[in-house]
């Protein structure tokens, strides 16, 4: 029985070496077979039961996630990404989709809802030009231009009386996005929301805050790292040289190695402390899974590839996923949005701008080091106390 236990955690240990060593970014398309799947089981419903966008969040990220992907290939080679994608937008598009939104807000349905929609409308033109899309991309970029000129501040609201300045920043970069792919009309829209944003960073980190006043814009919460996250996935999109400052200030306060085991990214900067939410999830050491998972993305758009590789190799070892030459699913399968957000951040690409320059390595590449020894520890004490029965 001692030889047997040996030998499982012995072949533990090497599929875990080989999980933090072997370039994690590969089998996003095997993602997207495991989250269609799901999605027709009626994951999106259960997500909602979960999570204030659960059924939002799972569409546009697998139709964000098809774009990214479809964006890299030929255009003869588009369809099945234009189809997903398409698939993806209309399921936003009905009544499901805006279900948690109020249509009383300007713009309608809110900045979150219009924002991220709009920003996934953008990618299916940037795949093909059908005229009603192009046409619907440029009324919805009207319309939030419109809504962010007549705002005195740069949050717009995503529910009733409650802004985030992250949703605002998807919405702008949809802004961008149209400058990108039609004749460009929104420059000055775009410029005014930067300078009333840097007008409004919190005092405290020199971030944009996680929550803001709605009628004013002045920072309500310390910035969080689910939202940076989100935040540093767009920003180098609508302002290269601002993002890359935010950025860098951003990985200096919240990405950290908890007793050495690997980068993780925290929910709130060293030094505060603060309870954990549905946004966050759990906290371990101060550290969010969830804002840990999307920094793999933001890593990626700002070309921190050093960051987003560690990340992405520590999710293999963490993440226990159950890979087949058909699909692949992280925590079993369990938790399908979770799937979604880490598809998407293994994905990701700057699609307004170029890939900028590499910023100077933020993690050391010795890190591996001490999770390589837990597991030689953990595949070979066993055989310690196997020689040793044997001796005896």
């Amino acid at each position: 029985m001692r030889r047997v236990v040996a030998i499982v955690l012995a072949l533990l240990a090497a599929v875990g070496v080989l999980r933090l060593v072997v370039p994690a970014t590969a089998g996003v398309d095997r993602q997207l077979a495991f989250l269609r799947a799901a999605l027709d089981d009626g994951a999106a419903d259960e997500a909602q039961g979960q999570f204030p966008e659960g059924y939002f969040f799972l569409h546009v990220l697998y139709g964000l996630t098809w774009v990214e992907l479809g964006r890299r290939e030929p255009s003869s080679r588009r369809a099945t990404a234009l189809r997903e994608a398409r698939w993806a937008l209309q399921r936003l598009d009905s009544e499901a989709g805006r279900a948690p939104f109020s249509p009383g807000l300007t713009p309608q349905y809110g900045v979150f809802y219009r924002g991220w929609t709009n920003w996934l409308r953008g990618g299916v033109v940037s795949l093909d030009r059908d005229p009603a899309q192009v046409r619907r991309f440029e009324e919805d970029s009207a319309a939030l231009a419109a809504a962010f000129d007549a705002a005195p501040t740069p949050y717009l609201t995503a529910y009733p009386g409650q802004a985030w300045p992250v949703d605002s920043t998807v919405a702008i970069a949809s802004l961008r996005l149209h400058d990108a792919l039609l004749p460009p009309r929104y420059g000055g829209s775009v410029q005014r929301w930067l300078d009333g944003v840097r007008e409004r960073l919190d005092p405290r980190t020199g971030l944009m805050p996680h929550r803001a006043d709605p009628a004013t814009g002045e920072p309500l919460e310390v910035a969080r790292g689910t939202s940076q996250s989100v935040i540093h996935r767009f920003l180098p999109d609508i302002d290269p040289a601002f993002a890359r400052e935010q950025y860098l200030n951003f990985r200096d306060r919240f990405v950290v190695s908890p007793l050495a085991l690997g980068p993780a990214v925290r929910e709130f900067p060293e030094g505060v402390d603060g309870t954990a939410d549905v946004d966050s999830g759990p906290l371990l050491l101060g550290v969010s899974l969830s804002a840990t998972v999307v920094t793999i993305g933001a890593a990626r758009v700002n070309h921190d590839t050093g960051l987003a590789a560690a990340l992405a190799n520590y999710g293999e070892l963490a993440g226990a996923p159950v890979d087949t030459p058909w699909s692949k699913r992280y925590a079993f399968g369990l938790a399908p949005i979770g799937d979604a957000f880490l598809a998407w951040s293994k994905s990701a690409r700057p699609w307004v701008v170029p890939q900028p320059a590499a910023p100077p390595s933020g993690v050391s590449p010795w890190w591996r080091a001490p999770l390589l020894a837990v597991l030689l520890v953990l595949g070979g004490a066993p055989w310690l106390l196997v020689r040793r029965r044997r001796q005896v």
